[in-house]
């Protein structure tokens, strides 16, 4: 199995930088890449600039044919936002860096079933 390509990004995402962000992310959709991570777990804030450009990325990956996957720390306001905004329902969402890079997410202890983005349910 290849490893990942890990994209660190800025500990704060806004309108700022929230494109660069997303080229950034981007630039590691090579040929021969199959998966990367954008690991926010560093991240303390994303305003919705940022969450918008995080979306942008994912759809600049799966055009690319690449799995894009956030690892968030679960006890940020990073994952607040994206959870209030429901992104991380549509974002491929770990709660740490080594559970992106294995591609394992834990059980949703409220017990619905986690969908992955671009799947129906089943």
């Amino acid at each position: 199995m290849d490893m990942p390509v890990v994209v660190s990004l800025p500990t704060e995402i806004d309108f700022t930088n929230a494109e660069q962000v997303c080229d950034q992310i981007c630039a590691a959709f090579q040929p021969g890449i199959a998966v990367v991570v954008a690991d926010l777990t560093a991240t303390t804030f994303c305003d919705t600039a940022g969450v918008r450009h995080l979306l942008l990325a994912d759809e600049r990956a799966r055009a690319s044919q690449v799995e894009l996957r956030f690892a968030v720390s679960s006890a940020g306001s990073v994952q607040r936002v994206l959870g209030l905004t429901g992104v991380d329902r549509v974002l491929a969402v770990y709660r740490t860096l080594d559970a992106a890079i294995l591609g394992r997410r834990p059980p949703d202890p409220l017990g619905t079933q986690e969908i992955a983005a671009g799947e129906p349910p089943t």
